[in-house]
């Protein structure tokens, strides 16, 4: 059997890669180990599947720390509005929801997985389901073909790895494609999770006495050992029985795994500032007035107008408060050090929960080893890569996928020329 292109992984990177490759009336084959494509996009934006970001393309690479810029050769070809524009010429209407985050209007992936497969077929990619693929054949520095489990020997002037990373194993994502990569001469970066939940063992997490505690609109910043501030983000978060999650905490992992590492320290310090909008003194002012007015209900009472119930008591006794204080009683020191705490409250983590467990890895196929304008090996001729098994990762809110699809995009157009 003869191919013009060989796609690994039927994802988002790899359903994309088929159509770009195959809008021609090349021979493009699309293999995939598991029995259904799409699998990740199906569970994506909590099963609606946030298929872009509408920012612009210089708000949108900042929103992919991990190598963002290395996109801007792929977006010339394929940006997040051309991805709206594709979608929506294939009948999917999308709207817009906070922070310019798209979904279909019916808010099912499914929707937007069948039209992509849909979309496939009747370009006329061969599809295998169930196909998982033992090796990439290569010969005189250039990709021949590929070589199934089965025995099956196929063969492709170009091979375009769609494979995925290592997180969200359930959907297939098993890091294959990293010992393809390493045979045909390529480094992979250190794999690490990102957009992950972060862990902890302070007393108030392993008693378990705030798990479940949701907090809205504060900020999250993760910190040096030095006392310097690495990053903040401002949004919600969840207390949980191990440590924080939800999509400040998220977005704060990778800063964490990284400055885990680059310190070498068992934990690293992330602070909740309770109220982003207001200053210190502000605090200070009002949390004081509202005792003033009440004067003769216990401090813990009247907090519960300002603060989360379950926190006051963690504040407090941080603060050396009594609980049962009033007004009359309160001296002005520890009021100021409840104040500081308001505005920076400590949780001490010691890691994140597993790359299994993480929405996206971290780290991937060295992209010093890859032509950003057609995303192919500059090692092996040939050979191509895109989505999360190159070393790109951004935050969760459209951002990954929308890279997953430009350099879909990219690879297959690029694939065919070959």
């Amino acid at each position: 059997m003869q191919y013009d292109v060989i796609v690994i992984g039927g994802g988002s990177a790899g359903l994309m890669a088929s159509i770009a490759a195959s809008r021609d009336g090349a021979s493009v084959l699309l293999l995939d180990k598991g029995n259904k494509l799409g699998r990740k996009l199906g569970i994506s934006g909590g099963g609606r599947c946030n298929v872009t970001n509408n920012k612009d393309i210089d708000e949108l690479i900042k929103h992919i720390p991990g190598n963002g810029r290395f996109l801007h050769s792929s977006f010339s070809n394929f940006n997040n509005k051309d991805i709206i524009s594709f979608f929506e010429n294939l009948g999917i209407s999308l709207k817009e929801e906070d922070n310019g985050r798209m979904f279909p209007v019916s808010d099912k992936a499914k929707t937007v997985v069948d039209t992509l497969v849909n979309q496939v077929r009747k370009q006329g990619v061969k599809i295998i389901l169930n196909a998982p693929v033992d090796q990439i054949r290569y010969d005189n520095g250039k990709v021949v073909g590929v070589r199934l489990k089965s025995g099956d020997v196929i063969n492709s002037r170009s091979v375009i790895v769609a494979s995925g990373g290592k997180s969200v194993p359930q959907t297939g994502s098993t890091g294959d494609g990293y010992a393809w990569a390493v045979q045909a001469g390529h480094t992979i970066t250190e794999l690490f999770p990102t957009e992950v939940p972060l862990t902890s063992n302070e007393p108030f997490i392993t008693s378990k006495e705030l798990q479940g505690v949701s907090l809205r609109d504060v900020a999250l910043s993760v910190w040096s050992p030095k006392g310097k501030k690495i990053i903040e983000h401002q949004g919600d978060m969840i207390f949980t029985h191990f440590g924080i999650s939800g999509p400040i905490a998220l977005r704060c992992s990778q800063f964490v795994v990284k400055a885990l590492k680059q310190f070498g320290t068992g934990n690293i310090e992330v602070a909740v500032d309770l109220m982003p909008e207001k200053s210190k003194d502000e605090v200070y002012i009002e949390t004081l007035k509202l005792t003033e007015q009440e004067p003769k209900k216990a401090i813990k009472n009247v907090l519960k107008a300002y603060l989360p119930e379950k926190l006051i008591p963690i504040l407090l006794q941080k603060s050396g408060l009594a609980e049962g204080l009033t007004f009359d009683n309160i001296p002005k020191q520890d009021w100021l050090i409840l104040s500081q705490l308001i505005k920076r409250f400590p949780i001490r983590v010691y890691g994140t929960l597993s790359i299994e467990d993480a929405f996206v890895t971290g780290g991937g196929v060295n992209l010093k080893e890859i032509d950003p304008k057609t995303m192919e090996s500059k090692l092996m001729n040939g050979l191509f890569f895109c989505g999360e098994i190159l070393d790109i990762h951004g935050y969760t809110g459209g951002y990954n996928i929308t890279a997953a699809f430009s350099t879909g995009y990219t690879a297959g157009l690029n694939a065919v020329l070959h």
